[in-house]
């Protein structure tokens, strides 16, 4: 019972993160212009850039210093505290003493470096689990989802009625997250090694490359969505704020619902069909989304890249589990993140350089292509580690 009421507590925990996230994606163009921006794509991709740019730098030294100490819950209190601050700061600073958007983009570096920490090692402490890592972290999967798929429509309505709205709301639901989660259990196993040496878990587990390459191209088209399929959606079907979240939680719907189910899926017929058969589908619906003539049928699309997003990301998640020795579950959630990081950085910036160089419906090609690539790429080595089964892990 006390597994179960902590798997639900540390779920909601991720949600209301990713949730604060999201709030901000459907009026990102509005919002950056209210923060002293002059352009929309360009700002709006730099504004979403420094988020994740600080991920990929802090979510290493998060990961590893939590593994040192042995302990997740007081780093993750301070994560979510910092990032509470950090959006607050943002919602009332540039007006108050007419801050430039560079120094906007260095308050978002700020918040981000925070906000990693609670989110990663939130999940890291659902990988501490027993019960089974198909079933934590499908419980990590329908939390990101229900996170994602709420905080877009609400996202949409609070920008509809002020730009800077999601910024004061993303701050309340920071500051609840280093309330909530010290009512959790801290199970962290006790480590004698130093945070350099818990940095070094890929080199001690070199398989882990496996999982983090699809974590980095699953997250990219997860960036390429928040920000180019976000301002696609506007200007070929001319969606506002509010319409354009609807649009978006037709993909965070079953991509959460689905996600608990998906994973308890994959630790009875292992990890390789659902991650490797998913991913190539899923390439194949991002395409189908970039070339759909109306917007209903972009709308199904989006569903069905959610259905195949909830196959793919429990899976991927629980190799991650799988094969990280327990005292490594901090760096190698970290490190899962880091590329997760990279990737979504990748979507803002690639999808937004091809979008603006050549048109959408190439950036769709490009987003979906690359997530082709990668699923065949990496099924090979997943043949090689013989992770077509359920391993022994899985089965806690």
């Amino acid at each position: 019972m006390t597994v179960r009421r902590d798997r639900t507590l540390l779920a909601v925990v991720v949600a209301a993160v990713l949730f604060a996230q999201v709030l901000l994606y459907p009026g990102i163009g509005d919002l950056v212009t209210a923060l002293g921006a002059t352009t929309e794509l360009d700002a709006g991709m730099w504004f979403l850039a420094a988020e994740f740019g600080a991920f990929v730098v802090c979510v290493p030294v998060w990961g590893a210093v939590s593994d040192a100490t042995g302990k997740r819950v007081p780093w993750i209190v301070l994560g979510a505290a910092g990032a509470a601050i950090g959006y607050a700061t943002l919602a009332v600073l540039p007006a108050a003493i007419d801050l430039t958007f560079t120094g906007v983009l260095l308050l978002r570096v700020v918040q981000g470096a925070a906000t990693i920490g609670a989110f990663s090692l939130a999940i890291t402490m659902l990988m501490d689990l027993e019960g089974g890592h198909g079933k934590n972290m499908g419980a990590a999967g329908i939390a990101i989802g229900v996170g994602t798929a709420l905080g877009a429509p609400v996202g949409g309505q609070l920008s509809e009625l002020d730009p800077i709205a999601p910024l004061g709301f993303a701050a309340l639901l920071l500051a609840a997250v280093a309330l909530l989660v010290t009512l959790v259990e801290d199970r962290a196993p006790a480590s004698d090694r130093s945070p350099r040496e818990a940095l070094a878990v890929v080199r001690r587990t070199p398989p882990l490359v496996v999982p983090y390459a699809f974590g980095l191209i699953d997250r990219f088209t997860a960036g390429f969505f928040a920000l180019v399929g976000t301002l696609y959606f506007q200007d070929a079907f001319g969606l506002g704020p509010g319409d354009t979240g609807l649009v978006l939680m037709a993909f965070f719907a079953p991509f959460a619902l689905l996600q608990y189910p998906m994973g308890a899926l994959s630790d009875r017929i292992g990890r390789t069909i659902p991650v490797v058969a998913g991913s190539l589908c899923y390439g194949v619906g991002v395409i189908a989304v970039g070339v759909a003539p109306s917007i209903a049928l972009a709308a199904a699309g989006m569903v069905l890249v959610g259905v195949l997003g909830a196959l793919v990301a429990p899976a991927t998640m629980a190799l991650v589990t799988d094969l990280a020795d327990p005292t490594d579950r901090g760096g190698a959630m970290a490190g899962f993140n880091l590329f997760g990081s990279v990737g979504f950085l990748g979507g803002f910036l690639l999808g937004g350089t091809v979008a603006d160089a050549s048109g959408y419906e190439a950036a769709f090609l490009v987003a979906g292509s690359l997530e082709i690539a990668i699923a065949l790429i990496a099924a090979p080595a997943f043949l090689r580690l013989s992770l077509g089964r359920p391993t022994a892990a899985s089965a806690d």
